[in-house]
């Protein structure tokens, strides 16, 4: 059990660290307009899936999954919302508001909170609702003493706060998902590809064997991780997974400071100090209900 801890600590470990760093992909290729690069990275990982779930074995699973109606429905959905949040996240990265992508991604988890109250009737508990209004205070601050909301952070939130909703309500594993949702917009990427190819105006052989081979990597860097996140959630608790989920946003922060030179005022300062306040009221919280629910198992264990 120990080992299986350790190990699914390291996929996770490795998953949200390759997200915490993707912007740097980003920013390397941010001469490739925004959507084109979307559309290099919806090709390239249905190619990489398909391959990935003919290894698994998992055709069958694709079939039943396309065979009922409301499935086919909730794909339609979340793919809507993943291919929202990637865009937004590759333009970010090329306007050089990466700030705005990490506090997106920290305010997420929060997001997922409300979505849970308003579309699941999930009970919010008092914790919960003092970490949200710490977290709007903290937005609100930016948009009033910048030049308004910060609106890549509140897409981000909320296309993968929705993606997340949507995948939870359906049975679908993260591989066979995440192949359907490129699958079905991957005829439109493609024919956008094939269109800018013809007119001689894309970027896959404008620079190159490097930066087509880069492209294709664009593929690698969305399924790879994906495969470490789900071999690492199966074997950690949720509030263990919950934790390593602030490694991205981290990520995203350093780099934006450090290696991309963006401005840090004291007007962002104060935002993020109420998200991470409001962060750690909610860690602390789930940390707690974990063990109350954990005892409350031995207890029930132990009376039988």
């Amino acid at each position: 059990m120990r080992d299986e801890k350790l190990i699914g600590g390291a996929y996770a470990t490795a998953a949200f660290g390759a997200w915490g760093v993707l912007p740097v992909y980003f920013y390397v290729m941010k001469h490739v307009p925004p959507l084109e690069l979307l559309s290099h990275r919806v090709v390239w990982s249905v190619v990489l899936l398909a391959g990935l779930v003919t290894l698994l074995g998992k055709w069958p699973a694709i079939r039943a999954a396309v065979a009922d109606p409301r499935t086919r429905l909730m794909l339609v959905g979340s793919t809507t919302f993943i291919c929202i949040n990637w865009l937004t996240f590759i333009w970010a990265v090329s306007a050089e508001r990466v700030m705005e992508i990490s506090l997106g991604y920290y305010i997420n988890p929060l997001v997922n909170v409300v979505l849970g109250m308003l579309v699941l009737r999930e009970r919010l508990s008092l914790a919960q609702g003092v970490a949200v209004a710490l977290a709007a205070i903290g937005v609100a601050n930016l948009a009033l003493t910048t030049t308004g909301l910060p609106w890549p952070s509140l897409v981000v939130a909320l296309s993968f706060g929705v993606y997340g909703l949507i995948r939870k309500t359906t049975r679908l594993e993260s591989i066979e998902g995440l192949f359907l949702e490129t699958s079905l917009v991957g005829p439109l990427a493609l024919g956008f590809l094939l269109v800018l190819g013809v007119q001689g105006s894309g970027q896959f052989t404008a620079a190159g064997p490097g930066q087509a081979l880069l492209l294709v990597a664009a593929g690698v860097i969305t399924s790879l991780p994906l495969i470490w996140f789900a071999s690492g959630a199966r074997r950690l608790s949720y509030i263990a997974v919950g934790f390593f989920q602030y490694l991205a946003p981290t990520g995203h922060f350093l780099l934006a400071v450090f290696a991309f030179g963006e401005p840090f005022s004291i007007d962002h300062a104060v935002t993020f100090a109420f998200i991470w306040t409001a962060l750690a009221v909610f860690s602390v919280d789930r940390w707690r209900q974990a063990t109350r629910a954990r005892r409350a198992r031995r207890a029930a264990a132990a009376a039988q």
